[in-house]
């Protein structure tokens, strides 16, 4: 595909898709969309890739919402068209993907851009990111899975705060509920999410993919028996027997 509105780039197993949009604050619209669904497809099916990096161009913002100017005028079928194809193409893809995917949140993550980091299966944040869900302001609601993944993220009650005020909180705010990991200054926020991926990358792909696939269940009544039968599996797979043998030999395992 002929990207125009994101980067890709690799290093050390890492794969880096850049959100690049400036004149908009990286605002998502369904081209964006389409771009970063079609860059996980490439980059999950390829073996040099063990981890991906989300983040957006700029010091100003990660993505700033959603581009209200292509659905002001939805109805309603048109909306629920809309977000049913957000989750499909990118916010469940992401969730749901095979390979870990760690937000480097970048500036502003307002709306969809929020929804967008929470879809990843870890949040690093700048000092001066601003995080927040402003949809009830324009008379809706988060329709990419604010209303799901912040509660689980953050707890109901705060979740319901965010939500019904609108207000923005800070990246120091949103490591203290539980919302981003770490915070960075914007000059180490990259180097440190690569770091983190480079010292995941050195892990049991197999394991990891079992491993999102076990956690995202956490909240079902799926969720033990899955983990159950995720830790059997891998006891018959080439990265459990490597595993192992490398810590019984003293020695670092190469998966």
């Amino acid at each position: 595909m002929d990207y125009q509105n994101i980067i890709i780039s690799n290093e050390d197993k890492i794969a880096i898709i850049t959100i690049n949009r400036p004149a908009s604050l990286n605002a998502l619209n369904a081209q964006t969309i389409k771009e970063v669904s079609s860059a996980l497809d490439e980059v999950v099916y390829d073996d040099d890739v063990r981890v991906i990096i989300l983040t957006g161009s700029g010091e100003k913002s990660f993505v700033a919402g959603a581009d209200i100017k292509e659905f002001s005028d939805f109805n309603q079928e048109k909306a629920e068209e809309l977000a049913r194809n957000g989750h499909n193409i990118l916010f469940n893809k992401i969730e749901n993907l095979s390979k870990p995917v760690i937000a480097a949140v970048n500036g502003f993550a307002l709306g969809g851009g929020l929804e967008l980091a929470m879809s990843c299966h870890i949040r690093y944040a700048s000092e001066n990111a601003k995080l927040g869900l402003p949809e009830v302001t324009l008379g809706l609601i988060p329709g990419y899975g604010g209303t799901q993944r912040l509660p689980k993220l953050v707890g109901k009650g705060i979740a319901n705060e965010m939500i019904f005020s609108a207000k923005m909180i800070s990246a120091q705010k949103g490591k203290e509920i539980g919302l981003i990991n770490e915070v960075y200054s914007i000059e180490e926020l990259l180097n440190k999410t690569k770091e983190l991926a480079k010292t995941i990358a050195h892990n049991s792909p197999m394991a990891i993919s079992k491993a999102i696939q076990a956690t995202n269940l956490s909240d079902t009544n799926k969720g033990f028996e899955t983990e159950i039968q995720y830790f059997g599996e891998l006891f018959e797979l080439e990265d459990k027997k490597e595993g192992v043998s490398a810590f019984l030999e003293k020695r670092k395992p190469q998966f």
